[in-house]
């Protein structure tokens, strides 16, 4: 192994790799071990003892961040011209139909969120290959193909956030940024646990949240204590 650099040694000194941390004091480390010269941002990685392969133990499903993301979404409307001016209202960065679906297929996905409406849903299911890989497909389990899209643009901007387990069982969300105070990271990451913990399917046996870990973008993953990020 080589050498640690400057900010490594500095890192490792200051904390526990193997340590299982309250959660109280892991967003505090969190934020002192970023070293990042931009505000980086705060992602939670749970790991579930769930199979994701079965459909009974998916896990999915979205949560409203008390104190939001930290960071600001560009959103992507697409609808019948009859719920455009609803749209914007609420905030939507882009707003139409044909000339996005077109822009999309040749290529073009500069946004964080596409929401849409069940009636144009043939249209954008075409876009699928493109949209899926990227998590932009819009889903009704996740509020994003709705006949209300002017409170579905207003719960994304307000730092409405879905999730879903991948295929190693580990559900990803974000928190926040680093210059977040430790409280309002904690108050996020416990409104995503309780979350998860009411959609535990009643399929999965054994333990169901097998780790939990808090990292900023480039820092190293800090063990949260479950009973701590549960209680």
């Amino acid at each position: 192994m080589g050498r640690l650099t400057k900010n490594q040694k500095a890192i490792a000194e200051k904390f526990d790799a193997e340590k299982a941390y309250a959660l109280a004091d892991a967003t505090s480390l969190v934020k002192e071990l970023s070293t990042t010269k931009f505000d980086a941002s705060v992602d939670l990685a749970v790991r579930l003892g769930v199979d994701p392969r079965k459909a009974n133990q998916m896990v999915r499903g979205t949560v409203s961040l008390p104190h939001g993301t930290g960071k600001t979404d560009r959103v992507l409307v697409l609808c019948n011209p009859d719920k455009e001016q609803e749209a914007k209202d609420a905030g939507a960065d882009f707003v139409g139909l044909d000339e996005f679906v077109a822009k999309i297929k040749d290529g073009w996905t500069d946004v964080d969120v596409i929401i849409t409406t069940p009636q144009v849903m043939g249209k954008v299911g075409a876009l699928g290959r493109i949209l899926g890989p990227r998590g932009l497909m819009p889903n009704p389990k996740s509020g994003t193909v709705t006949m209300e899209v002017g409170k579905a643009v207003q719960d994304v901007k307000a730092g409405k956030i879905d999730f879903k387990v991948d295929k190693y069982g580990i559900i990803h969300a974000s928190v926040g940024k680093v210059s977040f105070s430790a409280d309002k990271l904690e108050e996020n990451t416990r409104e995503v646990m309780s979350t998860l913990m009411r959609l535990k399917p009643a399929a999965a046996k054994g333990t169901y949240m097998m780790s939990i870990c808090l990292s900023s973008t480039m820092g190293p993953g800090i063990l949260v204590d479950q009973k701590s990020a549960l209680a």
